[in-house]
């Protein structure tokens, strides 16, 4: 659990991180390196949770890799199905990062939503959703590791 107090917001006790996948941890498909590393360290303190909607068909070696079986996203409302699974997780324990259109829901659900800046962009409703913007995962990550940071961040 990531548990921090944040002046004018309030305590935070985060038990979950939910994660996009392509654009977010991976591009094109292809695990970024340093993921592996961060979520085995994090998974030690939280449960994670990947969504994807699997567009480059290889989220198995992504589960693989990560020792996570991830949540595959259908076609249709994929935006309500992200939000939706954040929301059965009971969002004030959530910590969400994504970039992508479909991730705005989840991000404006959790307790505290990361849009992530990446190589695939990030789409202006999920910028607009989230409660910190980031320049890449690996800053993300920084966060969690680094959860005085969430505070110097969030602080009003």
């Amino acid at each position: 659990m990531i548990d921090i107090t944040v002046p004018g917001r309030g305590q935070f006790k985060i038990d979950h991180l939910v994660c996009d996948v392509n654009g977010t941890i991976a591009l094109d498909g292809m695990l970024l390196d340093g993921v592996q590393d961060f979520f085995e360290r994090i998974s030690q303190k939280l449960t994670v949770h990947l969504l994807t909607a699997n567009t480059h068909g290889l989220q198995n070696n992504i589960d693989q890799s990560l020792g996570i079986k991830a949540h595959i996203i259908l076609a249709g409302d994929e935006k309500g199905q992200k939000e939706t699974f954040v929301n059965s997780l009971k969002p004030a324990g959530v910590a969400a990062i994504g970039q992508g259109a479909n991730d705005a829901g989840m991000l404006k659900s959790a307790d505290i939503g990361i849009a992530v800046m990446s190589k695939e962009g990030l789409a202006v409703q999920t910028l607009l959703a989230a409660d910190i913007i980031v320049p890449d995962i690996f800053s993300a990550f920084d966060l969690l590791d680094k959860p005085l940071r969430l505070i110097a961040t969030m602080r009003l």
